[in-house]
């Protein structure tokens, strides 16, 4: 095996990894102007939406929000507020998410973020703050607690990792706030007013991967305890997955209750009138932009000239989708090299991409059943699913079976690696 080469494609494969940017030096590096003007939006909706403002942000998963929000934290800081940044996945156990520990992981990620910034919070308020983290419904789960924290154990390190790998602590704190909720409330302002108090900065916090639950948590969570989790008189960006916004009832509570929703949309090649049509010229400034994303992580001489673009295309503008396909020929070169020892030349060509574009349609078509097919076809037809709040449907666009596009109107297509797929079904 040429181990040069197989080190070059696994460096590509590493570079692919990395969303979000969080780095200088992979900003630097790898950054792409990518989803600007929904950037500023979402920069003016913040400074129009005053001290307590809320904003729900959504788009397809894998669509850039991600590396968006990390650089709209970076601007708000320019622009002098105390931003606290973090992914959900990160703080709690994603299948056990709630309104509580949501709240629970902003009061933790607040008092973290101002220790780690050395914000010179009074000693007799963060002794407090600290204390009340530790404080259950439970006498002997708190002394429990208190116990296993004297020694010496690092205390946000100590609750976040409670809060993420226990249930049973999940579970307490649900039971100490489920009906003290505006207490939890109370406790997030005091400690974002210590850290205004101490910087003169508003507070902002932004919680990333929201998007990635199940749709029926994120249902329960803004349809059924949004004014709960709105509680708090601090900024705060939401993101959801865009299927949710798909059902009026949810969208309804989502505008009454919150100061903006803003979605980043799909990066569009097509207009729906040439979508289908096998000469149609793509909108080559948008190939282009994303072709860029695979020239900073791809050297030239490991993908041959023209696949760069056909990925792109294949892609459905969905940057997680130009990843996973990036990432897959580079593994399928990996494997190659490992099988033929003799092949130092090897790159990124029309065959190893068919072989990746293989592997991913297969991914698409194992949990599909016959009518879900049905839907994808009239999906494909009509450009728009017979029912748009249908469970099927939010259940493909949440998948990315389906993608949603806007010219003056929404409009929908299927993902192209769905779109090879029932073709070689012979259902299109």
């Amino acid at each position: 095996m040429d181990s040069d080469r197989y080190a070059q494609f696994n460096e590509a494969l590493g570079n692919l990894n990395l969303f979000p940017l969080l780095t200088a030096e992979e900003i630097e590096k790898f950054r792409v102007p990518y989803g600007q003007r929904t950037l500023a939006k979402l920069r003016n909706a913040i400074q129009a939406a005053g001290d307590a403002g809320k904003l729900i942000f959504t788009g397809h998963r894998g669509c850039g929000k991600s590396t968006l929000l990390a650089q709209l934290a970076r601007r708000m800081r320019d622009e002098d507020l105390f931003v606290a940044i973090f992914s959900i996945a990160d703080m709690v156990e994603m299948s056990d998410v709630n309104h509580i520990n949501i709240l629970y992981s902003i009061a933790l990620k607040l008092l973290s973020q101002a220790t780690k910034l050395r914000v010179p919070i009074p000693e007799r308020t963060k002794t407090t703050l600290i204390n009340w983290f530790s404080q259950t419904k439970s006498r002997t789960y708190t002394d429990q607690l208190k116990q296993e924290m004297s020694a010496g154990v690092d205390f946000f390190n100590f609750f976040q990792g409670k809060l993420q790998k226990e249930g049973s602590f999940r579970e307490e704190i649900k039971e100490t706030y489920e009906r003290r909720v505006s207490e939890l409330s109370q406790h997030i302002d005091l400690i974002a007013a210590a850290i205004q108090t101490a910087t003169q900065k508003k507070v902002l916090v932004i919680i990333d991967d929201l998007d990635k639950l199940d749709l029926p948590i994120v249902k329960a969570i803004f349809q059924d305890n949004i004014k709960a989790l709105f509680s708090p008189n601090i900024r705060v960006v939401f993101t959801i997955p865009i299927a949710v916004i798909r059902e009026p009832r949810l969208l309804v509570t989502l505008d009454s209750e919150s100061d903006m929703l803003s979605m980043l949309p799909v990066t569009k090649f097509f207009g729906r009138e040439t979508a289908h049509q096998t000469d149609a010229a793509p909108l080559e400034a948008n190939v282009k932009m994303l072709q860029q994303v695979l020239e900073k992580r791809i050297p030239d001489d490991l993908i041959e000239a023209d696949i760069k673009r056909r990925i792109v295309l294949l892609s459905g503008g969905v940057l997680r989708e130009l990843v996973r396909l990036g990432q897959e020929c580079c593994r399928e070169c990996m494997l190659e090299l490992e099988l033929e020892p003799g092949s130092p030349d090897i790159t990124i060509n029309t065959a190893i991409l068919a072989e990746a574009v293989k592997s991913l349609r297969n991914q698409f078509a194992r949990p599909l059943g016959s009518n879900r097919y049905n839907l994808l076809v009239e999906t494909y037809n009509q450009f728009t699913p017979p029912d748009a709040k249908s469970d099927e449907f939010l259940e493909l666009l949440h998948g990315l079976y389906v993608l949603e596009y806007e010219n003056d109107d929404l409009w929908y297509d299927l993902h192209p690696l769905v779109t090879d797929l029932l073709r070689r079904k012979q259902l299109i």
